[in-house]
Parts: C-alpha cells; sequence; structure tokens
C-alpha cells in the first residue's frame, strides 16, 4: 500500500499545544525569577536598616527591624509547579496520533500496491483522516481513540466509561468544537468531495467508516447509522473483500481521483493558510493604524490648542 500524506493537522495540534506549554513555563519561571530578586532586596534593605539600627545602639528599634526582617524571611516565593510530563490535551492529540498509525500501520499489512492511502485530506467542509483508494472503490476513515463504550442513534453520539468493576463513571457526548458528531465529522467533507468528484468525470460512491481504535473501545447501541462503524480494521478489510456491486475502478481512474484529491486538498489548504496570514497581518495592521492615527490626532490636536492660545507671556 502507498501513503500520500496530505497533512498532519493532529501534529501540527500537538507541536502549537507544546509550544504553548514550553512558553508558559517559560513565563512562570520568568515571574518566580523576578520574584526572587525583589525577596532578596528586601531581605538585604531589612538587613542593612537592622544594622545600622544595632550600630547606633537603638535597640528598639533594632528589635522591631529584626522581627520585621525575620517575617520578610519566611515570604520567600515558591517555586512555579512545573508539568511532569504533558498536558491533558497533548495526552488526548498523542492518543489520536497513535491511533490513527494503528489504523494506516493494520491496512499497510494487508493491501498490496494497488491501494493508496491519503493521510489528512482537507476541503471547506472539513478534514478527513484517511481517504482509502484501490480497485474496490474509495472508503473515507475517521478514526476516534475512545476509551468508552459508545451509543450511536443517527448523528447522536455518546460515549459510556466503566471503571475496572463494572460502575458506570462517565457519560458524555461525543462531539468535536462546533458540535458535529464522528459521523457528521466524515459526512460533510465526504458528500462535498463526492460532489467534487462527480462534477469533474469521476462519479464514485464514497464508502465511510468511523473506526474506534482504542483496544477497549465497545459499540453499543447502535440505531440510524449514516456512517459503519468498527472497533478494528479488520472490519474495513472485510467490507473491502465483500461484493458491492460496483464496477472496480481501472488504474486510470484510480490515477485520476488521486490527482483531483490530492488538487483539491492544495487549494483548500492554501486557503486556510493564507486566511491564517491575512488575519495576522490585517490584526497587527489594524492594531498599528489605530496607535498612529491616535498618535497623530493627539498631535494635531495639542498643535491646534498652542496656536489658539497665542504665544507665551515672557517669565
Amino acid at each position: 500500500m502507498h501513503t500520500v500524506e496530505l497533512s498532519n493537522h493532529p501534529g501540527d495540534m500537538l507541536g502549537h499545544a507544546e509550544r504553548q506549554r514550553l512558553a508558559a513555563e517559560k513565563h512562570a519561571l520568568s515571574v518566580y525569577e523576578d520574584a526572587l530578586i525583589r525577596y532578596r532586596a528586601r531581605v538585604q534593605t531589612a538587613r542593612v536598616k537592622r544594622d545600622r539600627a544595632r550600630a547606633q545602639h537603638r535597640w528598639w528599634a533594632w528589635l522591631r527591624l529584626a522581627v520585621a526582617g525575620w517575617k520578610e524571611k519566611r515570604g520567600v516565593p515558591r517555586p512555579p509547579i512545573l508539568a511532569a510530563g504533558h498536558t491533558d490535551t497533548e495526552e488526548k492529540l498523542l492518543a489520536g496520533i497513535a491511533g490513527e498509525q494503528r489504523v494506516a500501520v493494520e491496512l499497510g499489512r494487508a493491501l498490496d500496491d494497488e491501494w493508496t492511502l491519503l493521510r489528512g485530506y482537507r476541503n471547506r467542509r472539513g478534514e478527513i483522516d484517511h481517504l482509502l483508494l484501490g480497485p474496490r472503490g474509495l472508503f473515507a476513515i475517521e478514526v476516534k481513540n475512545l476509551n468508552a463504550t459508545v451509543h450511536v442513534d443517527g448523528d447522536r453520539w455518546r460515549a459510556d466509561k466503566y471503571d475496572n468493576y463494572g460502575n458506570l463513571v462517565e457519560q458524555r457526548t461525543i462531539a468535536d468544537r462546533t458540535g458535529r458528531s464522528p459521523s457528521a465529522q466524515l459526512n460533510e467533507p465526504a458528500d462535498d468531495l463526492e460532489r467534487f468528484l462527480r462534477e469533474r468525470g469521476q462519479p464514485v460512491a464514497i464508502q465511510r467508516v468511523v473506526i474506534l481504535a482504542h483496544r477497549r473501545s465497545r459499540i453499543g447501541a447502535a440505531r440510524n447509522l449514516t456512517v459503519r462503524v468498527a472497533t478494528s480494521p479488520d472490519y474495513l478489510l472485510t467490507l473491502i473483500g465483500s461484493p458491492s456491486g460496483q464496477e472496480p475502478l481501472t488504474d486510470e481512474q484510480r490515477t485520476a481521483i488521486r490527482r483531483l484529491i490530492q488538487h483539491d486538498h492544495a487549494v483548500h489548504d492554501k486557503r486556510v493558510h493564507d486566511k491564517r496570514g491575512h488575519d495576522k497581518r490585517g490584526h497587527d495592521k489594524r492594531g498599528h493604524d489605530k496607535r498612529g492615527h491616535d498618535k497623530r490626532g493627539h498631535d494635531k490636536h495639542d498643535h491646534d490648542k498652542r496656536r489658539r492660545a497665542g504665544p507665551r507671556p515672557p517669565r
């Protein structure tokens, strides 16, 4: 199986989270070091005042300053408690990356060179973890690394987590930051990709599979499914081997579809990066223009006031 990495969004998110953690740690250490410098300066000042009072035989002042110095010494700043390892966000991203990699490895072991795995496809409706293209068709794969029993009712997904004794300890809705369930996350960009391929002369039905990659993932109640749900890539391999009623894709068709997918991804990926860069430049420019305008307006106002007031009287 050939693998084409279109993008590595989880890896980019992980790198961003790591940079945020390191920046926060650096800031905390900087704040601590500044506090420590101020603390040492206060202790030294108290010591000098105490010794001066003693040299001048001002015993009541010496006693008061000695107590004040003792209290000052007790106020030593505490060093920041830095994370012993990865943050919760980083751990979740690492688990997701491990799940996607596990699926890719297992597919690679089972499929020959007629198959291509395109990782990290993006269009205007979202992202798809894996697109698997081969003689038996095109498959869109969303990977979720959930240590839970997953219940599905249409586009409503719920995760139930149990402890080692079988007691329910957590129950939550499965959705991304925009509120989309895994099936919606997969169907929306897959529908858009289907339309894109059809309009360019490659009508192919995209089969959609959500794989729960965690070794403790279980499928609970499943009704009104809009995608296939599995707990192992073996299900996908079985699906590939089953009769689909569609004509196999020829080498020419697969090559054309792969190129269209890569082109479509490149267009949308560039738009995302351009928008991020434009937003950043626009923010900086607006801030700069606003400051410059305010400053010029302030200077002009002061100049007008001085002109109306006339020359200053001699002293």
